[in-house]
């Protein structure tokens, strides 16, 4: 897949980050289990998987097992839907997630931050440029933590980048994502990437950016497509309704717990009968009480 046909399936449809699984007893991976989630997910139409991306644990990876999740993926969803790879920490780290994503077979990159310091927007450039000319595939740029690129940078990276294709939103700073969409036009697929990014889709969708990732698909992939298919078609009621119903109370309880947005999501996958383990420090799993409050809130989604 070329980088531009890539662009082409970042601009509709509902993408998802699925979660990696790990055996309980020594938080290994777990290959067959991923593979059979990757299989259980399929009949629902995603239009991409993020494999080894946030939700699916990437910074808890070490390198072979990354290699192992994405070949996993590969395998498992071969011509029919595209594998865009998880790939991250700093620029000859992420050039080697990159190029090994690249010789595996992935069809493109998602580049997430870098890991922990503060950086210019010269470095951010730089360091995003190495990853691009790294490999052939097309790369989107996470726009989140520590790595929050200006409109003047990404115009830098657009005109020395032809294989970046994809801008994906996790800061929520409506003015700068604006003038990003304003400077950069069509140049991009922008991808809305704030967690549990449904109670957002709205907003984004008002600023140039209809898609986005969906965490909750993994357990609930009914009502994520539901959701999507209304955010789509402009039906607000139904929107309105699942958002007041299902989204609101979900994060409510997401925020009760630190590093809580993937671990309420592998609590769900539980409950749904498709469990991917335990998530691996430093997050921590839902209390107890906690996974009791989601599975009332799921059951009242009504089947999967």
């Amino acid at each position: 897949m070329s980088p531009n046909e890539l662009k082409q399936v970042l601009q509709s449809g509902l993408l998802s980050f699925p979660l990696t699984d790990f055996n309980a007893d020594d938080l290994s991976f777990a290959p067959r289990p991923y593979a059979e989630r990757l299989e259980w997910l399929q009949p629902y139409g995603a239009s991409a998987l993020f494999a080894a991306g946030g939700t699916g644990e990437f910074f808890s990876l070490e390198p072979q097992e990354f290699s192992q999740v994405i070949q996993v993926a590969l395998e498992t969803c071969r011509g029919r839907t595209p594998i865009i790879a998880g790939a991250g920490g700093g620029t000859t780290l992420a050039i080697k997630y990159a190029q090994e994503a690249e010789r595996l077979g992935a069809q493109g990159l998602l580049l997430l931050p870098h890991y922990l310091t503060e950086a210019s927007q010269a470095g951010l450039v730089a360091h995003v440029e190495a990853v691009c000319s790294s490999v052939k595939i097309g790369v989107i740029v996470y726009n989140r933590g520590a790595c929050r690129l200006t409109p003047a940078s990404l115009q830098i990276l657009a005109e020395r980048c032809p294989n970046l294709i994809g801008f994906k939103d996790g800061v929520g700073d409506i003015e700068k994502f604006v003038a990003i969409r304003q400077t950069l036009g069509e140049r991009f697929a922008y991808l809305g990437g704030l967690p549990t990014a449904e109670l957002f889709a709205g907003a984004y969708k008002a600023m140039g950016c209809p898609v986005y990732s969906s965490a909750v698909f993994n357990f609930i992939p009914k009502t994520a497509l539901d959701f999507y298919t209304a955010h789509a078609a402009g039906d607000t009621a139904t929107c309105d309704r699942l958002i007041r119903e299902f989204f609101l109370p979900y994060i409510a309880l997401r925020n009760k717990g630190e590093g809580y947005a993937v671990s309420i999501v592998k609590a769900g996958a539980t409950l749904a009968g498709h469990g991917a383990g335990p998530v691996r420090p430093p997050l921590s799993d839902l209390l107890p009480a906690e996974v009791e409050e989601l599975k009332a809130l799921v059951a009242k989604l009504g089947p999967q």
